[in-house]
């Protein structure tokens, strides 16, 4: 009797290995189409604070409790960055990116992706980190062939000042 029951274990636990063996493999499934790239644009970046720090004057300092005297102030804020990317001479991204925090003083994240056909592609990005209103402090342009299923990086080294591609 208990061998006819392990028989039986035996034949239930096969089968259902045989249903999750099959089903593992089919049907296929694709986070992209086929024949398609992925452009990712992502990057944390800390822009210029809002104000120059400035030099306390003596009186300043004296009001000041003993233990938080000191000689400058900066204000904690941090500007927003803004950043565009053009795909193929069309742009597909541009945003304004406010800072992190409570304060405002955290960086600014960018985290975008982007499904395009597999093939050349010009590539520019722009970033402005500065209180300039016109025109952009970092800019890189690159024409890139990019093979299906792959998956390309923008990304922003700010020790460098400039956007790397990978």
């Amino acid at each position: 009797m208990s061998y006819l029951r392990m028989a039986g274990q035996f034949v239930v636990i096969a089968a259902l290995f045989a249903a999750v063996a099959a089903f593992s493999d089919a049907p296929v499934y694709r986070q992209t189409p086929r024949g398609s790239a992925i452009v990712m644009l992502t990057f944390v970046h800390s822009a210029d604070r809002k104000a120059d720090c400035r030099r306390l004057t003596p009186e300043e300092i004296q009001k000041l409790p003993p233990n938080m005297r000191r000689v400058t102030e900066c204000p904690r804020g941090r500007r927003p960055i803004y950043v565009e990317l053009d795909l193929g001479g069309r742009r597909v991204f541009q945003a304004s990116l406010a800072p992190a925090g409570i304060a405002g003083d955290g960086p600014s994240k960018v985290y975008e992706r982007f499904v395009v056909p597999a093939g050349n592609h010009d590539i520019a990005v722009r970033m402005r980190d500065t209180p300039r209103t016109e025109g952009f402090d970092h800019e890189r342009r690159g024409t890139v062939t990019l093979s299906p299923d792959q998956m390309f990086v923008i990304d922003f080294r700010p020790e460098n000042g400039d956007f790397v591609f990978r």
